[in-house]
């Protein structure tokens, strides 16, 4: 098993029962284990920033899958739960990132692992390190991360 880290967000309908409800399908996958689960978090868009705010977590979970596959299973449940894809960095109904896959780099055209954004989201190293601050991730521990961005961006517990 390896041991992986999920962001999970979103900003149409009803946030917070489509979060509960992706976890639950994240649960009943095969070959997924969901160990943990981050507070909920409201956070300012970003990139995109006309749209409403994005309730925001992060799963800690156990996988027998590869890179690949836990991919397209993080699809298929984006799908189930009305996920379209219009607007680059816009609203969602729901949005799953693999953000970490074990220890490993995973570089693939559609798939990059530690995801090259997260160091720059609060909205991804807070609740990540409510998880495990003592990961490192660019040799900087995870909690110090967090501190930093929670400071420049907006983000508060719900």
């Amino acid at each position: 098993m390896i041991r992986c880290y999920i962001g999970l967000g979103s900003n149409q309908g009803d946030s917070k029962a489509i979060i509960e409800e992706a976890l639950a399908q994240l649960n009943e996958a095969a070959g997924i284990e969901v160990l943990r689960v981050a507070p909920l978090y409201r956070t300012a868009p970003q990139g995109y920033l006309e749209q409403d705010d994005f309730i925001n977590t992060v799963a800690e979970i156990d996988t027998s899958l590869g890179p690949e596959a836990l991919l397209a299973c993080l699809q298929r449940i984006e799908n189930r739960l009305g996920r379209v894809r219009t607007v680059h960095w816009g609203p969602r109904t729901l949005d799953l990132d693999l953000l970490l896959y074990g220890d490993e780099t995973v570089s693939l055209p559609n798939l990059q692992a530690p995801h090259p954004r997260m160091g720059q989201r609060a909205f991804v190293m807070v609740p990540l390190a409510d998880l495990n601050g003592q990961l490192r991730l660019a040799g900087e521990p995870v909690a110090a991360t967090a501190k930093r961005l929670a400071g420049e961006q907006r983000i508060e517990r719900c």
